[in-house]
């Protein structure tokens, strides 16, 4: 599925509606440019999952990691400072992936052999000054699943 986004609001409403259907234990893995977006859509996955007030969620580039309480643990995560998968190795990174929370994982492509083999996979890519192009695939049934409900959804204003 791909849907292509006019606003960093619209990234942001279509996160939500993903985040809206996640369960514990679930992996969200975002790959894109810097500045591409990615923290936006967690925003908008940390509102859906019960998150208070995610207008103060950012990239935790020097932490890794940031915890949120919500209705499920969120777990951002960000391996843009990592320069190899064994850092990331090191990190147990399994534990929030298999843990009673929600990860969202971004520049996931730094560690692809970590990644469970079911999860969302989003592709965030620029395509203008203020638009971009959100490719959302989904590794296995429940995933798909989601997919299939955000596609028949047809977020409000988005195409």
């Amino acid at each position: 599925m791909v849907i292509q986004t006019k606003s960093a609001s619209e990234t942001i409403r279509i996160g939500e509606s993903m985040g809206s259907r996640l369960l514990p234990g679930d992996v969200v893995a975002l790959v894109g440019e810097l500045g591409a977006g990615k923290t936006q859509f967690i925003k908008g996955l940390a509102a859906g999952v019960g998150i208070g007030n995610p207008t103060y969620i950012s990239s935790p580039s020097f932490t890794l990691i940031n915890e949120y309480p919500g209705r499920v643990p969120f777990y951002h995560i960000d391996l843009f400072r990592l320069e190899r998968e064994k850092e990331a190795q090191e990190l147990g990174l399994e534990d929030y992936f298999q843990g009673e929370g929600i990860a969202a994982i971004e520049w996931a492509d730094k560690i692809p052999s970590l990644l469970p083999k079911e999860m969302l996979l989003i592709h965030i890519a620029y395509t203008g000054k203020n638009t971009r192009s959100l490719e959302i695939i989904g590794k296995g049934n429940r995933f798909l699943k989601i997919v299939g409900e955000l596609e028949g959804s047809r977020i409000q204003g988005v195409k």
